[in-house]
C-alpha cells in the first residue's frame, strides 16, 4: 500500500519558521523523486519544491526560493521542507507527492502519482 504522511504544519507568525516532514513507505519512496505542492483556499495547487532520488538535485519555485529548502533522508524514507521567513501568502495546505507519473517535468502536477493527505500551514500577520 502506498502511503505518504505529512506532518509539521501549524500556526506561525510572519517571519517564523516551520519544518514539514513526509514519511513514506519503502516501496513508495525508493528510487523516486519527491515533491512538495501547496494549495491555498480558492487557488490551484501549485509547485513548491522537489528533489531527485540519486544526487538530490533540487528544484524550487521562484516564490519560495531563498526561504524554503527541500531535503530527503533516504535511510528514513522521509522528505522535508524547511521553511524560513514565512509570509502570510504562504498560508496553504501543503502536500507531498511522489514523482512517478507519466510526465517528466519536476514542476508539473501531472508528473506526480501519489499524494499525501496534506498538512495545514497558517501564517499570521
Amino acid at each position: 500500500q502506498v502511503q505518504l504522511v505529512e506532518s509539521g504544519g501549524g500556526l506561525v507568525q510572519a517571519g517564523g519558521s516551520l519544518r514539514l516532514s513526509c514519511a513514506a513507505s519503502g516501496r513508495t519512496f525508493r528510487g523516486y523523486a519527491m515533491g512538495w505542492f501547496r494549495q491555498a483556499p480558492g487557488k490551484e495547487r501549485e509547485f513548491v519544491a522537489s528533489i531527485s532520488w540519486s544526487v538530490g538535485t533540487t528544484y524550487t519555485a521562484d516564490s519560495v526560493k531563498g526561504r524554503f529548502t527541500i531535503s530527503r533522508d533516504n535511510a528514513k524514507n522521509t522528505v522535508y521542507l524547511q521553511m524560513h521567513s514565512l509570509k502570510t501568502q504562504d498560508t496553504a495546505v501543503y502536500y507531498c507527492a511522489r514523482k512517478g507519473g507519466s510526465g517528466s517535468s519536476y514542476y508539473n502536477r501531472g508528473s506526480y502519482d501519489y499524494w499525501g493527505q496534506g498538512t495545514q500551514v497558517t501564517v499570521s500577520s
